[in-house]
């Protein structure tokens, strides 16, 4: 998968303001990043978890959920996830 790099300069304050670690701001970042394309419609649910950086969808629906958006979730999405764990059972 191609990549862009983009650097990002916060101010020190951010750290002590959002209350975390320097070594776990990127993620941080990241996740938040993810969460609103996700609520503006930009990005998929899979695409949103791989964006944040998640294992898999129920990590990114756990998230989501932390952050107070709501899962855009049919009952297609659902028939379509129930007919892949299937195939993967089968």
């Amino acid at each position: 998968m191609n990549q862009v790099e983009v650097k990002l300069e916060v101010p020190d304050f951010l750290v002590s303001t959002i209350d975390i670690s320097k070594d776990k701001l990127e993620g941080y970042i990241r996740q938040t990043l993810a969460v609103e394309l996700y609520r503006e419609g930009k990005l998929s649910l899979g695409k949103a978890k791989e964006l944040a950086g998640l294992a898999n969808k129920w990590e990114m629906i756990q998230l989501l959920n932390s952050r107070g958006v709501s899962l855009d979730y049919s009952a297609e999405d659902a028939a379509a996830d129930l007919e892949t764990l299937d195939k993967i059972l089968s």
